[in-house]
């Protein structure tokens, strides 16, 4: 079984060492025969950065392949969804415990979310360099 995930896609603009590719993300019912006449098929259109330092091999309308690890993509997943799920439950819990009153619980643990994306984006650039696409040659 291979450690990663490919999607193909198309070069949109190259700049500055960022090659942005246009991907289609679909479900996997798309491939479906008969999901033209279903409501659960879908598809979204997303772009991706793959940054490297030779972006003179590619070409804006280029198909390529971009490709991340298992890994990156579960590490990706529990920054942006585990962690600020698990912080949410823990300072509701927490709240609760303190107040006794629901409602200011809930909307302290929804506050606690606040400080949590701004650290994020403050490390969005270390985090860029370990959440990364790359392109397959």
């Amino acid at each position: 079984m291979s450690n990663k995930i490919t999607h193909s896609g198309t070069v949109k603009s190259i700049m500055d060492g960022c090659i942005k590719v246009q991907i289609v993300q679909t479900s996997a019912c798309a491939a479906c025969k008969v999901a033209s006449h279903c409501n659960a098929a879908e598809s979204k259109i997303k772009i991706v950065d793959v940054f490297t330092t030779d972006t003179a091999s590619y070409q804006v309308g280029q198909e390529v392949t971009v490709w991340t690890s298992k890994d990156v993509a579960n590490r990706a997943l529990l920054l942006g969804f585990g962690a600020p799920f698990l912080l949410l439950v823990c300072v509701l819990m927490i709240a609760l415990k303190l107040t006794s009153d629901e409602g200011l619980a809930a909307l302290v643990a929804l506050a606690s979310l606040v400080p949590y994306y701004l650290a994020l984006w403050a490390m969005k650039n270390r985090i860029q360099q370990q959440i990364a696409f790359n392109i397959e040659k």
